[in-house]
């Protein structure tokens, strides 16, 4: 009958404690949160970046997307907006440039900034859009706003 469990008789192998290790399951990673939310006017625009999005941005400005938002500086408004656009559009179909712009401005009467849109919601949406950490995220808005604070 125990010949019926196992491949121990075939493979040759006799049964010991010595030569097999258990393996232990590593505490699981916690996972990247699903979105980043722009809030406007009361409501919430999910913002994160597809491969398909990504894609598309590097072939527009022919460059990697991490060159072009930490080369120097805070990147142009006209590419934060753009880049906004394409976190937004799988999830607000057929949403314009000019859309993110009204966005934007209503945003701004808000009490938003241009500082502000770079870090706290340009940076997350990047973030949940796997090109860091939260953490490293973090790191760098906080280097961001000590620069800030200087100006």
């Amino acid at each position: 009958m125990s010949d019926l469990y196992g491949l121990d008789n075939e493979m040759n192998i006799e049964a010991s404690n010595t030569g097999f290790e258990e393996v232990k399951q590593e505490p699981e990673k916690p996972k990247r949160k699903p979105f980043h939310y722009w809030r406007v006017s009361g409501k919430d625009y999910k913002l994160k970046l597809t491969t398909a999005m990504i894609g598309r941005l590097e072939s527009k400005y022919r460059t990697n997307m991490l060159t072009l938002v930490s080369d120097g500086g805070i990147p142009p408004l006209s590419i934060m907006l753009t880049i906004i656009q394409a976190a937004i559009a799988p999830w607000e179909h057929g949403i314009a440039y000019q859309d993110v712009q009204k966005l934007y401005d209503r945003w701004l009467e808000e009490g938003g900034n241009q500082m502000e849109l770079f870090t706290e919601v340009l940076m997350p949406t990047l973030a949940v859009s796997g090109f860091f950490t939260e953490k490293q995220a973090a790191s760098m808005m906080e280097n961001l706003k000590d620069v800030d604070e200087l100006l």
